[in-house]
C-alpha cells in the first residue's frame, strides 16, 4: 500500500477541523447556512495554511445530501466521492503548469457542462496568480456570467500579482500564519493519534521552522 503524506492523511474533512482561520470559517459556514453564496471566492494567503483544504470543503458542503449548519455529513456518496478525491464535481487546476490561454478555452467549454451528479461544480485554480494576462481576460468572461452551478476557487500567495478586474468579481478571504501554539498542539494530536513519540521542545522547534504553515510542519 502506497504511504500517505500526513498532511493528506489527516486534512480537515469539517470546517470544526480547520485550524487559526477562525473568521473565515464562521464566514464560510454562515453563507453555507442560508444559502447566501458566491460564484467566485479568492482564497490568499501564505502556503499550508489551508487554502485548498477550506475550497474542498466548501465543494463537499454544497453538494452534501445532508449538511448540518454548514458542515457536510461526510456520509453521503458526494460527501464520500470529496474526501476519496475521485469526484467529478471537483476540477483542482494546477495554474503554474497551465498557464495560458488555450488552458483557460478549456476550461471555458468544460464549465458549459452541468453536474451529472450533485448540485455544483467546484473549480479550484491553484496558485490562480501565475496565469498570464490574456488567460485571466479569458477567464473575466466566465467569472462574469457563470453558470448558475459552478462555483470558482482562486488559490494564490501571491495576491499582488492578480489582475484588479479579476479580484473585484470574487469575495475574498485572507487565510493568517497559524500561530506555533497551534502547530504544536496539532502536532502533538497527529502524533498521537499515529502512536509516534515527540517531545514537546521538539515539536516547537518544527512548528518555529514551518513558519506558521501547518502542511510544512507536518512535513
Amino acid at each position: 500500500m502506497a504511504s500517505q503524506s500526513l498532511y493528506r492523511k489527516w486534512r480537515s474533512q469539517t470546517f470544526g477541523d480547520l485550524i487559526g482561520q477562525e473568521p473565515i470559517v464562521r464566514t464560510l459556514k454562515n453563507a453555507l447556512s442560508n444559502g447566501n453564496l458566491a460564484h467566485a471566492y479568492l482564497f490568499t494567503g501564505p502556503r499550508g495554511t489551508g487554502k485548498t483544504s477550506t475550497a474542498r470543503l466548501l465543494a463537499k458542503t454544497v453538494n452534501c445530501a445532508h449538511p448540518v449548519d454548514g458542515e457536510p455529513c461526510n456520509k453521503c456518496q458526494q460527501c464520500r466521492e470529496i474526501t476519496a478525491g475521485n469526484s467529478f464535481n471537483v476540477i483542482e487546476i494546477d495554474a503554474a503548469s497551465n498557464r495560458g490561454i488555450d488552458s483557460i478555452r478549456d476550461l471555458r467549454e468544460k464549465v458549459m457542462m452541468p453536474p451529472s451528479t450533485g448540485k455544483y461544480k467546484v473549480y479550484v485554480l491553484d496558485e490562480a496568480h501565475m496565469l498570464t494576462n490574456e488567460a485571466f481576460n479569458a477567464l473575466l468572461k466566465t467569472l462574469e456570467e457563470p453558470p448558475g452551478y459552478a462555483i470558482f476557487v482562486l488559490a494564490t500567495t501571491d495576491v499582488h500579482k492578480m489582475l484588479p478586474t479579476v479580484l473585484s468579481r470574487c469575495q475574498r478571504f485572507d487565510f493568517k500564519r497559524l500561530t506555533t501554539r497551534h502547530i504544536v498542539e496539532h502536532l502533538n494530536f497527529i502524533a498521537g493519534q499515529e502512536h509516534i513519540k515527540i517531545e514537546r521542545t521538539a515539536a516547537e522547534l518544527i512548528a518555529r521552522a514551518a513558519a506558521g504553515g501547518m502542511r510544512d510542519a507536518l512535513s
